[in-house]
């Protein structure tokens, strides 16, 4: 085991303190957010005008989860042993500079690129916010903070894609990859201006860089797997074979060097800790709800519904105002009580609800009713996908917070990845299995307008999504009736992996929340093993001194 780095003491922050270290974190992930999201209610415009495929709309999305899956261990790993400010400055201007490039793309194929790249810089950014937090705040402090994160999430989610679709509507959308800019630079300052945080003293590293491989080997080919099979090549086929056969073995791997390996990437023993175990399971059940349901959702409202690019940003916003409303109220209640589970455990059930209902839509179902899904489904993400970091945070050594914290981001993330990869192979495989069922519709549809049935029709077979608003009526009514009912079964077949999140919120053990912070337990830590004093929180103790992780602290007897 890594020896417990020496922290430097510092007087717990005032409130105001607090907030001025937080603004330039909050505006950095607000970046972060908004530089992903702003594409995506135009995104069926841009691929379009691309020329790209349903692959190519799936695959502009997936890369950049699949880059930030991959990355997000090894910068929670790098946080635990090197400059944490410095890495989240780093990761940021390197997202930024991404996104701008991304606006100069002739073709799928270099925004896909760059939106990899995108991908890398994000998992810093996404897994640093949550550790610099447990540096400055103790868990129980945090709960009301992270109703911040909550708020500037659900703003960043819906203000992007409003953005991006005035952007697109009114300019061009090469704009939309530009907007950030400017945030990106006065975060960066503000960031180097009020952000101090402990110093960790230095120490030798040994970077665990087959692990790094063998991981990002395995991950990449599951994925693209899960991406391309059934589109670029047949499930039942060599090719699909090497690539299971390929991602099991480095999968394997990667496991036996982590248990060898002297600093891993990722502790394998922090699974012997139910509340991470638990928390890990619910995480990737939630990334699917989280990412692989809501990128569709634009698609849904253009392709199904016939709208702009701004109208479909302002369509998904009852799902982002159910994630901003119930996050920041959650987090606030959690602050002032100290209690989370029952909080966590009717997120789960609002999730499971929502993807259900979600399931039952069709292209002309009442949008009252579609909002009213949404929010459902949006309140259920915003109780549980910020508290599962919590709990771990508040569960796990500190020496190991890092690690930790990036492990579950990583696999909500790959849940994410996983799910959109997966949802979008099975609608780019659903709609033409769909729109043949209705070929003598669409044949008679096409017959009736003459002349222009060639340009239709080419334009239906090329293979790229077209653009529904310019259709005939008739044929427009036949593909937003296809797209409508195929997103809605995407939906309907994530649902019952939802459940998993219910069973594996309803197992984690109910701690109750400390009220020190990461430099504080670090502290308890070291005397504990130094054997100077007894610690007052009795499951970390066990922990370090035996050299696991599989204490866990007294459950809370109030809640």
């Amino acid at each position: 085991m890594p020896p417990i780095p020496a922290v430097a003491e510092a007087p717990r922050m005032t409130h105001r303190e607090v907030m001025q270290a937080l603004t330039g974190l909050l505006l950095g992930m607000f970046v972060s957010i908004l530089a992903g999201t702003v594409v995506s209610s135009s995104l069926p415009v841009i691929v379009s005008d691309l020329n790209g495929s349903q692959t190519a709309y799936t695959w502009v999305i997936t890369a950049t989860l699949l880059a930030t899956t991959i990355s997000t261990p090894i910068w929670g790993k790098l946080a635990d042993i090197s400059n944490r400010k410095l890495l989240l400055q780093l990761s940021m201007i390197m997202f930024v500079l991404a996104s701008a490039a991304a606006g100069f793309a002739q073709d799928t194929n270099f925004l896909i690129a760059m939106r990899i790249i995108q991908g890398l810089a994000g998992g810093g950014m996404g897994a640093l916010s949550q550790i610099v937090m447990a540096d400055i705040l103790s868990p129980r402090e945090r709960g009301k903070y992270m109703g911040l994160f909550g708020a500037v999430m659900a703003v960043g989610t819906v203000g992007g894609p409003l953005i991006g679709g005035f952007i697109t509507d009114t300019i061009n959308w090469r704009w939309n990859f530009f907007v950030a800019l400017p945030v990106a630079i006065v975060a960066v300052i503000i960031i180097q201006r009020t952000l101090h945080l402990p110093a960790i003293a230095k120490r030798a590293v040994k970077i665990d860089y087959l692990g790094i491989i063998l991981l990002s080997t395995g991950v990449a080919l599951l994925l693209i797997w899960m991406s391309l099979g059934g589109s670029e090549f047949d499930w039942a086929s060599t090719t699909s074979y090497l690539m299971i056969g390929g991602a099991v073995l480095s999968l394997g791997l990667f496991v036996l060097v982590e248990f060898k390996a002297e600093e891993p990437l990722i502790n394998l023993g922090l699974f012997a800790n139910r509340t991470f175990t638990f928390a890990v399971i619910a995480s990737l059940a939630v990334g699917i709800s989280m990412f692989g349901t809501s990128v569709f959702l634009s698609q849904y409202m253009i392709m199904a519904r016939g709208a702009s690019a701004t109208q479909a940003g302002l369509m998904t916003f009852p799902m982002m105002a159910g994630l901003l409303i119930i996050s920041t109220g959650a987090g606030w209640m959690i602050s002032k009580y100290g209690r989370w589970k029952m909080l966590v455990v009717i997120g789960s059930v609002l999730q499971a609800a929502g993807l259900f209902l979600l399931g039952t839509i069709h292209y002309d179902t009442s949008f009252v009713l579609v909002g009213i899904y949404m929010f459902i489904l949006g309140s259920g993400v915003g109780l549980v996908m910020q508290n599962m970091v919590l709990v771990v945070q508040n569960a796990v050594p500190q020496k190991e917070l890092g690690v930790a914290s990036s492990a579950v981001t990583f696999f909500r993330t790959l849940g994410g990845t996983a799910g959109t990869a997966g949802l979008g192979a099975v609608l780019a495989a659903s709609v033409p299995a769909m729109i043949a069922e209705r070929k003598t519709e669409l044949t008679n549809a096409l017959a009736a307008l003459g002349d222009q049935a060639a340009e239709v029709g080419a334009a239906l077979s090329s293979g790229s999504l077209p653009d529904v608003t310019a259709l005939p009526g008739p044929i427009q009514l036949i593909i937003e009736s296809t797209y409508g009912d195929a997103v809605a079964g995407l939906f309907a077949l994530a649902a019952p992996l939802s459940l998993i999140t219910i069973v594996a919120v309803l197992l984690i053990p109910n701690q109750s929340l400390s009220n020190q912070t990461r430099a504080e337990r670090l502290k308890e830590e070291q005397a504990a093993e130094s054997g100077m004093v007894r610690s007052e929180e009795p499951a970390v103790v066990s922990a370090v001194s035996t050299g696991t992780v599989t204490g866990e602290r007294k459950e809370a007897t109030d809640g």
